[in-house]
């Protein structure tokens, strides 16, 4: 009974020494935070910088696609077998060169056949003229004969022109392409032959957002890189789309390059450099400052030791920086770090960049 006794005796001393420790700790921890001045935090150091207006050479980095200023696909207006190709692979043809000639000789022989009717009708043409003006027939059987040397001109022209058509030519000087038939293969309209394509001039494709299109004009010159050419080439702008795409919020614009070494290949990409509208008044500040936010962008800026959360509105987006259009004073300072966790009226220590603000 005795041990008994001893060991709640030792149980419940633990205890009490338990309880005594955490209320003297709770004491201890209280009469900390009434040291500290009630509990502030202290400022939260960051880094900032102080905007000032400056000329900024709005350049709008854009993709683009070279094309060629001519391209066509050779294919046959009538169906026949190609009896000889006249070209090259990868030669340089003229304007009205015969690339292919088609096999005609069953057009032949229903031109002799056409030709023959249509002597006929003549001669009964002449002859009704000669009856009528002498009242032998009448004004129906007149115009019967007449109609009748009509439609037989009509056929002989239609054969002729198909003739014609037989004979494929280059509709302009160019690069003509790989061949896809051979001698004898019978050719349709669907049928591609070849391609030709005349790059001594390129056209270059590009879009641009819709919030820019008022600062573009025609005749504006560029430049553009394309991959595997060390080279910066130019381009005259000298069409614009006169509608925006609505799916894409894009206006399409194309611009013409001389080519006459031929190192730019139609279809390449090509990456443009648009200049726009000078801004002589733009505050710049790192892309890192602005917080997306919903309704638009905001940025901290430092007012008496505080943060101070303002809009912004924002326009070009360079390799580091941002244009800010609206929201900004000169002088103001900007916090360029821990942005994502700042809030408003948030106590802050400001590490003014002196670099960035020059």
């Amino acid at each position: 009974m005795k041990i008994k006794y001893i060991v709640y005796t030792i149980i419940i001393a633990g205890i009490g020494a338990l309880l005594y420790y955490r209320i003297t700790q709770n004491a201890a921890q209280k009469e900390g935070a009434s040291g500290q001045g009630g509990g502030k935090k202290p400022p939260m150091t960051v880094s900032g910088i102080v905007v000032a207006p400056q000329e900024f050479a709005n350049t709008l980095s854009l993709s683009g696609s070279v094309e060629a200023n001519e391209q066509v696909e050779i294919r046959s207006e009538v169906a026949g077998i190609a009896e000889k190709i006249y070209f090259t692979e990868g030669a340089r043809v003229t304007k009205g060169q015969v690339l292919v000639k088609i096999n005609d000789l069953e057009l032949r022989a229903r031109l002799g056949e056409v030709r023959t009717r249509q002597g006929l009708a003549a001669e009964n043409a002449r002859r009704a003229r000669l009856l009528y003006e002498k009242e032998a027939i009448s004004r129906e059987e007149y115009d019967i004969a007449t109609a009748d040397y009509k439609t037989a001109q009509a056929q002989t022209q239609l054969i002729n022109a198909q003739l014609a058509k037989t004979s494929i030519r280059a509709p302009f000087s160019g690069i003509i392409g790989l061949r896809n038939i051979s001698p004898g293969t019978f050719v349709t309209s669907e049928t591609l032959i070849t391609t030709l394509v005349n790059s001594s001039r390129i056209k270059l494709t590009f879009s641009i957002p819709e919030k820019y299109a008022a600062q573009l004009k025609p005749a504006s010159e560029i430049t553009f890189t394309v991959s595997g050419i060390p080279d910066t080439f130019r381009a005259k702008i000298y069409a614009i789309e006169p509608a925006v795409e609505v799916a894409t919020r894009t206006l399409r614009v194309r611009a013409i390059a001389e080519n006459t070494d031929g190192k730019l290949l139609p279809g390449t990409f090509a990456s443009v450099a648009l200049p726009l509208e000078k801004i002589e008044d733009a505050f710049l500040v790192p892309t890192e400052a602005i917080v997306p936010v919903q309704g638009g962008k905001k940025v901290f800026v430092a007012d008496n030791g505080k943060a101070k959360e303002i809009m912004v509105e924002t326009g070009t987006r360079t390799e580091k920086d941002v244009v800010v259009l609206s929201g900004l004073n000169a002088g103001d300072t900007v916090i360029t770090t821990g942005v994502l966790i700042l809030k408003n009226d948030a106590p802050v220590k400001v590490s003014v960049n002196r670099k960035a603000e020059q």
